[in-house]
């Protein structure tokens, strides 16, 4: 069953905000910096210690994180809606359809993480990314 997840942008303070979420809300937080990634050597050395991916998971709760995010921060542009699809042919469809008369920021493609993945922004405006795990080698 696939679900969609809040996925936020902090531009630097994500580690920050991550650990202030967990105190209110509990739950497991991870953390994962760009240098523990297999983006290590597609970004600069500055941007090591910025976490590309971070989860806190209470139950239902879902909260995924990033320092990551394209340009300044400004309300808005720093949250996403991340969809969680079980299968490849689901997550390009909703691409497809969602991405009619908007905007593609991400094709969809095998990540460096192995997952299928891709961004685009509807047509009102609204940022969206894909991932499915469950891909075909």
């Amino acid at each position: 069953m696939s679900k969609i997840i809040t996925y936020l942008g902090f531009g630097g303070k994500c580690r920050e905000a991550m650990n202030f979420y967990k105190d209110c809300i509990g739950g497991e937080l991870e953390l994962q910096t760009v240098g523990e990634s297999g983006a290590k050597g597609m970004m600069p050395e500055e941007f090591n210690d910025q976490i590309i991916h971070s989860s806190l998971t209470k139950g239902d709760i879902i909260i995924y994180a990033t320092d990551m995010t394209r340009g300044k921060i400004i309300n808005g542009n720093d949250m996403s809606l991340c969809v969680v699809c079980d299968t490849e042919e689901e997550t390009r469809g909703y691409y497809e359809k969602l991405s009619v008369s908007g905007q593609v920021t991400d094709p969809l493609n095998i990540s460096f993480w192995g997952a299928l993945f891709g961004g685009l922004t509807d047509k009102y405006g609204k940022q969206w990314i894909f991932n499915c795990e469950n891909v075909k080698k």
